[in-house]
């Protein structure tokens, strides 16, 4: 009883430790993935702080790096839990051994003390001889048989809890290792963040005394944010138009083909029926199967959809922003990334639109109800009434100052979302 207890325990805190070292692997990607980010971030910056001017992707480039150095840090703490939990696990595996292996020697040691006083054949033919019957006569000898195997199967249960003592103890020996490395990381980390506030501060200082160049780019770009904004919803609006007329143009097909159903057959041509009430624009857009069913599928990937650019991270979040006295709002998240760096559709859709703006170019992509917009495209790869797959590249980021920069929108019928909401992180 106490040995299956003993190992239920171990296989317990075993399947524990196998769902921390998953969550670990994790942890670890995540951090390897948020240094890739900081570094191309500080890539970036010292291109755009090359200028005496202060620039409104150098700002923005700082805070989002405060960010994902906050981030870095906070995943370090998880990996740290993490690693406590393997640490109290391991320990408490290693004391359990080292129990188990104190009571197999003592058990041992008692059948060898018992083997010794039976050590000749002698006693062990009158033990079987003192029996009252054959029938016990016989279990005695099996009784005999089955001690000695037991003695060697003790012996051998000894060798490996030994075994697995040493392997947890070098087990336990790599997680407090791996949390020294952590915590040395942790400090640098940190210190890294404090150098890189004061770094802000000193910009946001610099801003101060630039406050009237500042507001002109703010303004400038919440004009260009605005002129963009008309033109995607202007482009929405016409497939909104354009699936209404067709979903008219159906309806007038089927009362045409009722109508000369009823001739051929010598019956009443069917009453007109009722105006129905004017259809909505989510209706309007899931009209036929195939929107209906692209519109389900993009909905069930919320929180799943790939990022539209590889590698970059976003400097600019969803909604209304304030940098010093300046306000604006976005309509979606703006991607800091590589020049160069292609632009990829996030599921699987139709090119609705392709339209010039200042020089660049943005993509509507039309998923049912749904759209997903990339704007600040130097160049594109596909063309209008293209169906488009998930990840495939339909253009390249432009640059702002140096630096890859794509605004994305996802937008239910003509309705800004979060993109956040979408994106899997």
């Amino acid at each position: 009883m106490k040995l299956n207890k003993l190992l239920l325990s171990l296989l317990l805190t075993g399947l524990c430790s196998t769902g921390f070292a998953q969550s670990s692997k994790e942890l670890i990607k995540k951090k390897e993935a948020l240094q890739r980010q900081i570094e191309l971030a500080e890539k970036n910056l010292n291109k755009t702080a090359s200028g005496k001017k202060l620039t409104l992707t150098e700002i923005n480039t700082i805070k989002a790096q405060v960010r994902l150095m906050q981030d870095k840090i906070s995943t370090i703490n998880s990996e740290m839990k993490n690693l406590d939990h393997q640490i109290t696990e391991n320990t408490g595996k290693v004391h359990n051994l080292q129990n188990r292996l104190s009571d197999l020697k003592k058990e041992y040691a008692n059948m060898i003390r018992f083997a010794q006083r039976n050590r000749n054949s002698y006693d062990k033919m009158m033990f079987v001889f003192a029996a009252s019957d054959f029938n016990q006569a016989y279990k005695r000898i099996k009784y005999l048989q089955q001690f000695g195997q037991y003695r060697k199967k003790q012996a051998a249960y000894i060798q490996g809890t030994e075994k697995d003592l040493s392997n947890q103890i070098v087990v336990l020996d790599k997680d407090l290792k791996n949390k020294n490395n952590l915590l040395k990381e942790q400090v640098s980390e940190k210190s890294k963040l404090d150098k890189k506030k004061i770094e802000q501060t000193v910009v946001l200082n610099q801003l101060s005394k630039q406050e009237k160049q500042y507001k002109q780019d703010i303004q400038k770009k919440r004009q260009q944010q605005e002129a963009i904004s008309r033109e995607i919803r202007a482009a929405i609006n016409r497939e909104i138009a354009a699936a209404r007329k067709k979903a008219e143009e159906e309806e007038r097909e089927r009362e045409r083909i009722a109508a000369a159903k009823a001739k051929a057959e010598n019956r009443p041509a069917p009453a007109a029926p009722a105006k129905p009430k004017s259809a909505t624009t989510s209706e309007m857009l899931r009209a036929t199967p195939e929107a209906a069913k692209l519109s389900a599928a993009f909905e069930n990937n919320r929180g799943s959809l790939p990022a539209p650019v590889a590698t970059g991270y976003i400097v600019q979040h969803f909604g209304a922003y304030k940098v010093d006295q300046a306000t604006a709002n976005s309509d979606g998240v703006t991607y800091n990334t590589a020049e160069g760096t292609a632009v990829r559709a996030v599921f699987n859709g139709k090119v609705a639109s392709i339209s010039p703006f200042q020089g660049r170019y943005f993509i509507l992509i039309n998923h049912g109800e749904y759209f997903t917009v990339y704007s600040n495209l130097k160049s594109v790869s596909v063309s209008k009434g293209e169906t488009v797959s998930t990840k495939q590249v339909i253009g390249v980021v432009g640059d702002s100052n140096g630096v890859g920069e794509l605004e994305f929108q996802v937008r239910k019928g003509d309705k800004a979302q979060n993109p956040e909401g979408w994106i899997a992180r």
